[in-house]
């Protein structure tokens, strides 16, 4: 079904499909057939780690564990930490090499001759603790990314169980991980979970270190970034091919599944959704530019 549309100049020029799943409101679309949820099943993934033994060096790394980082030096900086203290050099590190996210982070990196490195890679702070929770169990690094493997074995037990349902498929995640096929429901159903546990279990940390730095989960200007920054108790963590999931105690859970994968259409549709269940959301505006000036927007369709 159309829940978005993509006005310029006061005409709808493309439209985009999709599917919402709404805990404590409507949800509209195919919400109980599997997707994968890319870089959203992160926070799940970084239970599984805790309920295995990995030990944060602070809290503030299961921010960065359950995050797709924008490259910035600081990010870059705590992905090394992390891998230090588990006495591990960057090259355990199986995620392709990239430039930062963050335009002005690769610019800066670009000028002093950097390259890509796979410490920059978005999603190394996962893979930094998944290498920290192998190291703990005695678990073999060369294969941490082997679905067969024990690490892998017991984060995808953890999903399943947040989410109330089984695994539906298991894939190559585009830094090479596992990634895990669940329905919308049972995706927004795993974000209302970790919000609403007894603070202190593994569940709430992640929750918790997550929105007390939302910078480490994304980025200077990122969505995921802003929303948690403005929006107090809310959850939320983006994926790949238009998919966003989010939770605020109290209120319910999003998650979102932008059929074409745009990922334009994803906020403006989130926003939508959240101010129905009450929630008092920030405005970001997805624009349409013309000729470098606005002349449009991307907005919500019902």
């Amino acid at each position: 079904m159309i829940i978005a549309e993509v006005v310029r100049s006061g005409f709808v020029e493309s439209v985009h499909h999709g599917s919402v799943a709404v805990l404590g409101g409507e949800s509209r679309g195919d919400v109980t057939s599997p997707m994968f949820p890319r870089s959203s099943n992160k926070p799940l993934q970084t239970v599984g780690m805790l309920r295995v033994g990995l030990v944060p060096r602070d809290g503030a790394d299961l921010a960065l564990i359950s995050g797709s980082h924008y490259g910035e030096p600081f990010h870059a900086r705590r992905v090394r930490e992390i891998l230090e203290a588990a006495g591990l050099e960057v090259a355990a590190l199986r995620c392709p090499a990239s430039l930062p996210i963050a335009e002005n982070a690769r610019d800066a990196w670009l000028r002093q001759g950097g390259a890509a490195e796979p410490v920059l890679m978005n999603c190394s702070g996962k893979h930094a603790g998944m290498l920290a929770t192998c190291v703990a169990n005695g678990w073999p690094l060369d294969t941490y990314l082997d679905p067969r493997h024990p690490l892998q074995v017991a984060i995808a037990d953890a999903v399943a169980d947040l989410a109330g349902e089984k695994i539906a498929a298991t894939g190559v995640d585009g830094c090479g991980a596992p990634v895990l096929a669940l329905s919308l429901t049972g995706l927004a159903r795993s974000f209302q979970r970790l919000v609403d546990a007894v603070p202190g279990s593994d569940e709430r940390r992640v929750a918790d270190e997550m929105r007390a730095h939302p910078e480490l989960v994304a980025g200077t200007g990122a969505d995921d970034t802003m929303l948690m920054a403005a929006v107090p108790g809310l959850l939320a963590k983006g994926g790949a091919e238009g998919v966003v999931a989010v939770a605020v105690p109290g209120k319910g859970a999003v998650a979102i599944k932008i059929e074409d994968g745009a990922m334009r259409a994803r906020t403006p549709v989130l926003l939508d959704e959240l101010r129905r269940l009450g929630v008092d959301v920030p405005v970001l505006t997805e624009l349409v530019l013309g000729g470098g000036e606005p002349v449009g927007e991307v907005r919500p369709v019902r």
